[in-house]
């Protein structure tokens, strides 16, 4: 069987592709490849192999985006997982030229985007240039942006193209893909999940944040890319499950004390406070409340 395996690209794009189960020496994590796309060759590194390749493959699909007249991303719908008969393949380990060659593109890429940026603001497109990158033969330059609406970008790819040589691509990407490419900090203190281990961006909903009892104020509750959390969907399961066990806030019910009200729950300490008619607030335990 041929090996899958997995080769991450800059902003933490990744890709699957196959290499000759017959090498005699098999690839390492973290190795430089040059690897076959489309119209060309690329440069990358190994971030996964054997069997943790196959199941991420199998999980998240190839990994390639489409792109057009103001293509979107494409949310949370899952792309089908690719079988390794349609997977291109790794052409070969990288040497330290072609290392070099790549490194000098990085550098040139965000001169690529400040230049990007000016012809941008020349065709009054409303769109902002988030990423630029160089395929490593040059044969390619994808720019990255993200705009409220669709682009008509026709005219800015042939100004492009003229100026760079090369054949142009512009993908419009959401906002949590554009931080999975930039990368950062979160308000935790640590790298961001969609760029560091998270596989996709799933839709987060304010009801997550309510069904958690936290604050609906979206500063709050919002990351660096402008949108809700994505740590909100993590322990969401556990509330629904946990609060199964409550009555719910505002319900009234009929206890040793007369008529009360539920005011708030705790289902860390097992805890509600209730009102009474008279005013009175006392806090009681659960297995108190259901005896």
């Amino acid at each position: 069987m041929t090996p899958v395996i997995e080769v991450r690209f800059k902003g933490n794009r990744r890709e699957y592709f196959t290499w000759p189960s017959e090498d005699p020496s098999p690839l390492r994590v973290d190795e430089p490849v040059i690897v076959e796309v489309e119209r060309g060759q690329d440069f990358g590194l190994v971030s996964a192999v054997g069997s943790v390749a196959e199941k991420k493959c199998q999980r998240c699909g190839s990994g390639g985006g489409g792109s057009g007249l103001g293509a979107r991303d494409s949310g949370s719908s899952e792309p089908r997982a690719p079988s390794p008969e349609s997977l291109k393949s790794i052409l070969r380990r990288a040497t330290n030229d072609d290392r070099k060659t790549a490194t000098a593109l990085r550098e040139n890429e965000e001169e690529v985007r400040r230049t990007v940026r000016d012809r941008v603001r020349q065709h009054a497109l409303p769109m902002k240039v988030s990423d630029a990158e160089w395929q490593w033969d040059r044969r390619k330059l994808t720019i990255y942006f993200t705009a409220e609406q669709r682009v008509d970008f026709r005219a800015l790819v042939r100004d492009l193209a003229g100026l760079f040589r090369t054949r142009i691509e512009l993908r419009q990407i959401g906002a949590r893909d554009e931080a999975r490419r930039l990368d950062g900090i979160g308000r935790c203190g640590r790298q961001l999940c969609i760029s560091s281990w998270l596989p996709e961006g799933r839709p987060v909903s304010l009801s997550l944040a309510k069904a958690q009892g936290l604050s609906l104020n979206p500063v709050q509750i919002s990351g660096p890319c402008g949108r809700l959390l994505c740590c909100l969907h993590y322990e969401h399961d556990f509330y629904v499950q946990q609060r199964k066990r409550f009555p719910k806030e505002g319900k009234t019910l009929k206890t040793s004390e007369g008529n009360e009200r539920v005011v708030s729950v705790d289902i860390f300490r097992e805890r509600v406070t209730l009102r009474s008619d008279a005013g009175t607030t006392r806090v009681v335990s659960l297995d108190q409340l259901r005896v």
